[in-house]
């Protein structure tokens, strides 16, 4: 495990990147025996940065969900970060391109509580009687580090990914809210677009863990021993269920969720 010390100077490093959009090394490189508690260390660490200069928590967003994903990191669980209030967007809102770095974008599921969740014996059932309702969502996603290191040619580990907040930037909730019950969740599926062309990504929420609401019971559960729950009125991301997609200056992105509602936003 890494000292005090040097998680509160990582989780500085990362503050500053943040703010001025300048990437820095992956901590995995420097430390090469970084361990996924070190990372969400870090992790709390920034979050505490976060919230000492007025930033409000809003809720939480799960990532790494589907097994393709794991399997090509190297890990067996999903990773999970933080939502701050000024990353929420709204339905067809412009959002500033010049707030990221290198953003892209996925195809997700909101939940909004109406009840708090508490580990350590979460169940989906737990997940679906807490939901007030579920909206669809897009994640926008960014990095505070170098995805692939260039000296080496290496790609950023998952330590890294989760000392990063999970690689989370921003979202967009959707305007069609449904209850967690008025539908079978697996079988939601999106088609996301660019710019009214082509479809880019297309997925089924069964990619999520086999259902999206396991993946925040899994959230409350791995919360537990840090004395952290899920409070009523948060929202969680539940995952993606596509891959991610690069995201350029002027894009607009479609997500057409059927009879559950689209989600879009455009990058000016």
């Amino acid at each position: 495990m890494l000292d005090a010390a040097t998680i509160e100077r990582l989780a500085a490093r990362l503050d500053e990147a943040e703010r001025t959009k300048a990437l820095i090394p992956m901590f995995s490189k420097e430390y090469p025996g970084l361990t996924i508690e070190d990372a969400y260390a870090i992790q709390r660490a920034w979050t505490k940065l976060q919230l000492g200069r007025g930033r409000v928590i809003k809720g939480h967003k799960i990532g790494l969900t589907s097994k393709a994903m794991q399997n090509a990191v190297g890990i067996s669980e999903p990773d999970y970060g933080v939502l701050f209030a000024d990353m929420f967007y709204a339905d067809a809102t412009p959002i500033p391109f010049d707030r990221f770095h290198a953003p892209r974008i996925e195809v997700e599921l909101a939940f909004v509580l109406k009840a708090p969740l508490r580990g350590p014996d979460c169940t989906i059932f737990d997940v679906l009687n807490a939901t007030d309702y579920v909206t669809p969502a897009l994640e926008i996603l960014e990095t505070r580090m170098h995805r692939v290191d260039p000296e080496t040619g290496k790609t950023r580990k998952v330590m890294d990914t989760i000392s990063d907040n999970a690689a989370n930037a921003a979202l967009v909730l959707g305007g069609r809210p449904f209850r967690p019950m008025d539908a079978d969740l697996r079988w939601i599926g999106a088609l996301l677009f660019r710019n009214g062309g082509e479809v880019e990504e297309t997925g089924l929420a069964a990619g999520v863990l086999n259902h999206p609401a396991n993946g925040i019971a899994w959230l409350a559960n791995r919360l537990a021993p840090h004395d952290e729950y899920l409070r009523a009125g948060e929202v969680v991301l539940a995952g993606s269920f596509t891959r991610p997609v690069d995201i350029r200056r002027g894009d607009t992105f479609h997500a057409d969720y059927g009879a559950f509602g689209s989600v879009s936003c455009q990058f000016v």
